[in-house]
């Protein structure tokens, strides 16, 4: 690829390097240049531009990323539309992300140019959410290196895939002690109700039995016939390997594959199987609706992903999950209905307010300046915009400009003029989008005379 600055009469066919404006107009990065794109910048004075242009071995940045992420793609994900470079990938159902590392590894090492970023492994999905996104770092990668890429990504295992969850049936045993309190095991449910639910699990009927082997293994029999998956949360803690509950899973007829986690909390975690069905014997952390270890096997489970005693054994990086406030948590009392409304990922949404208009209904006065409980009424919006989620904003000023801008000092905004605002709103808007960062997916228009939006 050619890289550099040219006489704006040769940039016919290039790529611009850098967004610029010529006159009214404004230029993205990444646009090829048309003749009267290099018209418009003969006429606002700029005689250079920096450029790319590709050489026949190049393949533009929007293909590369698309035949890359095409062969990266696996069950469970759908492919976004190539945008300046970047391609992502998008989980069609809620599921868990399964990655295959060493290939994504290589992947990554293959071309500067060429990057693939991925959500953690074993991440728990909801659909519409991004998984992987794949960027060119530049305006082309070349034809040999995607060749590569693409070769890496062949393999009966797909480098990124969702493995939905399914609707499994869960039997839910807790043992209890003299001294149990009923309260603590309703709540245990409770909690297990929500997990289940967010994986789209069902629970059948509770079983509450004496802490004893005979009582709990009769129970586990029970289950074993109905049951996809059986979880046990024990009235004490498992111990050893000759604890109640593993005595039990084998008194049931099972086996005990493995006992601990290097995760924390869930250190206490038991796996077994009876008749090729998980059993597990739930860590006591796992009566929290905080992220443990037994989240990490539920997940899994319920995606059909099988789970080893080695895979359980690898669990240990990333595993401590104490003080982590910003890992995902269930949440008693939520809903299946209040999560599917969050989104799973935020776009990067920009505001841009307008506060250029003449004001000619309040006559000599400017409204967007008029006290509201002592603010300037055209301060409550930006507050309110500030204290949003949009990722940045810009104020369109036109009409005593200098007295808008002093009424929004302190306030993290951009703001740009519009030279135009007598002829109405409509060019305020076309000043405030020609104004937005490149970066951003999407913008909101709001208004400076409505302080309550």
């Amino acid at each position: 690829m050619q890289f550099g600055e040219v006489p704006v009469e040769k940039a016919a066919g290039a790529i611009l390097a850098h967004s610029t404006r010529a006159d009214k107009k404004r230029l993205k990065k990444g646009r090829i240049l048309s003749a009267d794109d290099v018209a418009a910048l003969q006429a606002a004075g700029i005689e250079t531009v920096t450029v790319a242009r590709l050489e026949s071995d190049d393949i533009h940045e929007d293909a590369a990323a698309t035949r890359i992420a095409t062969a990266c793609q696996g069950s469970g994900l759908t492919q976004s539309a190539p945008f300046t470079g970047r391609v992502n990938l998008i989980a069609e159902r809620d599921g868990v992300a399964v990655l295959r590392q060493q290939g994504l590894d290589d992947l990554n090492l293959t071309d500067e140019a060429i990057t693939i970023a991925t959500v953690p492994a074993f991440e728990p999905v909801r659909a519409g959410q991004m998984v992987a996104t794949i960027k060119i770092i530049p305006f082309s990668a070349p034809e040999d290196r995607v060749a590569t890429c693409e070769s890496i990504a062949q393999s009966a295992t797909p480098l990124v895939q969702v493995h939905a969850f399914k609707p499994k049936q869960v039997g839910f045993i807790q043992t209890r002690l003299p001294d149990t309190k009923a309260g603590i095991l309703d709540k245990t449910t409770l909690v297990m109700k929500n997990r289940l639910d967010q994986v789209g699990a069902g629970l059948l009927p509770e079983i509450r039995v004496d802490h004893t082997v005979p009582h709990l293994a009769a129970a586990i029999a029970d289950r074993a016939a109905e049951a996809d998956l059986i979880f046990i949360a024990g009235a004490s803690a498992i111990t050893d390997r000759r604890d109640v509950i593993p005595a039990a899973i084998e008194q049931a007829g099972g086996r005990v594959d493995h006992f601990g986690m290097p995760v924390d909390p869930g250190n206490l975690l038991l796996f077994g199987t009876l008749g090729g069905k998980p059993v597990v014997g739930m860590p006591g952390c796992a009566r929290s609706p905080k992220l443990n270890g037994f989240d990490w096997v539920l997940q899994r489970l319920a995606a059909d992903i099988p789970i080893t005693k080695q895979d359980i054994m690898r669990m240990g990086v990333g595993g401590l999950l104490k003080e982590i406030e910003t890992r995902p948590q269930p949440r008693g009392g939520e809903t299946a209905a209040k999560r599917a409304a969050v989104p799973a990922f935020a776009p990067r949404v920009a505001a841009v307010l307008l506060a250029a208009g003449r004001s000619t209904r309040m006559g000599a006065r400017n409204k967007l300046l008029i006290p509201v409980e002592e603010k300037p009424m055209v301060r409550h919006v930006a507050e309110r915009i500030a204290a949003s989620k949009a990722v940045a904003t810009t104020v369109v000023l036109g009409h005593e400009a200098a007295k808008v801008k002093d009424a929004l000092q302190n306030l993290p905004l951009a703001f740009t003029e519009n030279p135009d605002y007598a002829s109405g709103l409509a060019s305020s808007v076309k000043a405030g989008l020609a104004a937005l960062p490149d970066d951003c997916d999407g913008f909101l228009v709001c208004l400076g005379m409505s302080p309550r939006q």
